[in-house]
C-alpha cells in the first residue's frame, strides 16, 4: 500500500495528516484522492467503515487551499449533502483537524437547532458546508444562503438520501449551485436509482469500488435466529446479559417501539438510552456521547443511526426489527467491527419479516437458513434449519452453534426451529 505522500497531496494536507496520525491510506483513499485532485467527478463504492469521507474530504480541502479568497457573505465554495444530522457531524469532526492551522472554515447546518443561529453564522461565509438536504433548503428559502459560488459537491450515503426521499430537494439544491463544478458521489451500497442519479448530477464520473456493493464489512460475525415477535424481547436481554459492559446498538424499525424497548431495557437496570426522529438534536447528541464513553451500553435507535455512528468501540449490533429495505441491513452492521477490530451482529426473524430477510439474502450473498416458500407463500412459520450461513450460490461454509441451538431449543420448549445461521464474513 501507498502512503499519502505519493497520492499528490499537498505539504498542508500531509502535516495535518501526521498530526493526526495518519500514516496510511484506505483502499478507497488510494484510489479516489488522485483521480479527484484531478478534478473528474467521483462515483466511489465502499463498504462503511472504510475512510469515504477523508476519500473525498482531502483532496477537496487541499485544492480549496490553492484558491485565494475569503468567502463571501452567505457563500460557501464546496458544499458536503449527507442524510441525517448525526452523519453530518461525523463528516465535519473528521475534516477539521485536516484544516487546523489553515485560513478554511468548516460549517454545519442540521434540522433541530437554532436556524437563527445558522443565518447568523452563514452570514459571514464559509469555505465548506456540511448540511442535511432538508435544513439547507429552508436557509434557501430564506434567502440565508447562497449555493452560486459552490464548485465542489458531495453527496455521501446518496443511497440512504435516496430512502428518505431526499431526491426531490436536490432536484432543489442542484440547479442553485455554480457551474463548472466537481461532483463526488460516496455510497455504500448501489441500488439501480444510484445510476440515474450519477447520470443526472455527475460528468463523465470514475467509478472507485474497492467492495462489491451490498458486501457487508470484514470481521463481522453475522447470525439470524428465527422467532416469534413475543419472544424478542427475553431473546435480547439473554443477549445483553452475557456481557453487560459491552456496547450493543439495537436497530428498531419504528421511533415508538425504540422508545418503548429502550424504557423497559432501563426499567431492569440497563443503561440504556435512544436515538429516534423524536429526539431533539440535543438528546442524541448526548445520547451518543455517553454511548461512546461508555456510560450508556444500550443504544436503541431506529435507521436514523445506522450511518453516522462511528463508535470503533461498539461490540455487537442487535436487528431487533429486521429492516424492510435491504441495503439497510448493511449500514446497521457496519456500525461493529471498525478501525479493523471484530463484531458481532445478531438479528431477529419473525415470520412476518422472512421477506425481508430474503431481500437481506440475495443483497449480501449469503444463505441464513431460511425455508424457501412453499406454494409460493411467504414461508410462513418459525422455519430455519441447523447449520451456518451459505453463500447464494449454495456452496457452504463452516458455521453452526449447536450450543445456541441447544438453548433455544430448551427456551422453546425442546421443539423450537433452529435459532441461527452462522458464518464469519469473508
Amino acid at each position: 500500500m501507498s502512503d499519502f505522500s505519493s497520492l499528490g497531496l499537498g505539504p498542508t494536507i500531509l502535516k495535518a495528516l501526521e498530526r493526526a496520525e495518519f500514516t496510511q491510506p484506505t483502499k478507497i483513499q488510494e484510489k479516489a484522492i488522485p483521480l479527484a485532485l484531478d478534478g473528474h467527478d467521483i462515483m466511489g463504492l465502499a463498504q462503511t467503515g472504510t475512510g469515504k469521507t477523508l476519500a473525498f474530504g482531502l483532496p477537496m480541502i487541499d485544492r480549496l487551499l490553492d484558491e485565494p479568497g475569503k468567502p463571501l457573505p452567505k457563500t460557501a465554495k464546496a458544499l458536503v449533502l449527507a442524510p441525517t444530522r448525526e452523519l453530518v457531524g461525523q463528516i465535519a469532526d473528521n475534516m477539521r483537524p485536516m484544516v487546523q492551522n489553515t485560513p478554511l472554515k468548516i460549517m454545519t447546518v442540521v434540522g433541530g437547532q437554532s436556524i437563527n443561529r445558522q443565518v447568523n453564522a452563514l452570514s459571514r461565509g464559509t469555505d465548506i458546508l456540511v448540511a442535511t438536504p432538508g435544513r439547507l433548503i429552508d436557509l434557501m428559502d430564506r434567502g440565508s444562503v447562497d449555493l452560486s459560488t459552490v464548485r465542489y459537491l458531495v453527496l455521501d450515503e446518496a443511497d440512504q438520501m435516496l430512502d428518505m426521499g431526499f431526491i426531490h430537494a436536490l432536484r432543489r439544491i442542484a440547479p442553485k449551485l455554480g457551474t463548472p463544478r466537481q461532483t463526488m458521489l460516496f455510497s455504500a451500497t448501489m441500488p439501480k436509482q444510484m445510476e440515474e442519479l450519477s447520470r443526472s448530477y455527475l460528468t463523465d464520473p470514475r467509478r472507485v469500488e474497492v467492495a462489491p456493493p451490498g458486501k457487508t464489512a470484514d470481521k463481522i460475525e453475522q447470525s439470524v435466529e428465527f422467532m416469534e415477535k413475543g419472544d424478542k424481547p427475553g431473546r435480547l436481554r439473554e443477549i445483553l446479559s452475557e456481557d453487560t459492559d459491552a456496547l450493543t446498538l439495537v436497530f428498531m424499525r419504528t421511533k415508538h417501539t425504540a422508545e418503548r424497548l429502550m424504557k423497559k431495557l432501563v426499567a431492569d437496570g440497563y443503561n440504556a438510552a435512544s436515538i429516534h426522529g423524536n429526539k431533539s438534536q440535543g438528546q442524541r447528541d448526548r445520547a451518543i456521547k455517553g454511548f461512546r464513553e461508555g456510560s450508556i451500553t444500550v443504544l436503541v435507535a431506529t435507521d436514523v443511526a445506522a450511518r453516522g455512528i462511528d463508535i470503533p468501540g461498539v461490540a455487537r449490533v442487535v436487528n431487533f426489527d429486521l429492516p424492510n429495505v435491504a441495503e439497510s441491513y448493511v449500514h446497521r452492521i457496519g456500525r461493529t467491527a471498525r478501525a479493523g477490530r471484530e463484531g458481532v451482529a445478531v438479528s431477529f426473524c419473525a415470520p412476518d419479516e422472512h421477506d425481508y430477510l430474503r431481500d437481506i439474502q440475495k443483497l449480501v450473498g449469503l444463505d441464513f437458513g431460511l425455508p424457501a416458500r412453499k406454494g409460493g407463500g411467504n414461508g410462513g412459520g418459525n422455519g430455519g434449519r441447523p447449520g451456518g450461513a451459505k453463500p447464494a450460490n449454495g456452496a457452504a461454509k463452516p458455521g453452526g452453534n449447536s450450543r445456541n441451538r441447544n438453548r433455544n431449543r430448551r427456551r422453546r420448549g425442546g421443539g423450537g426451529k433452529p435459532a441461527a445461521a452462522k458464518m464469519q464474513s469473508a
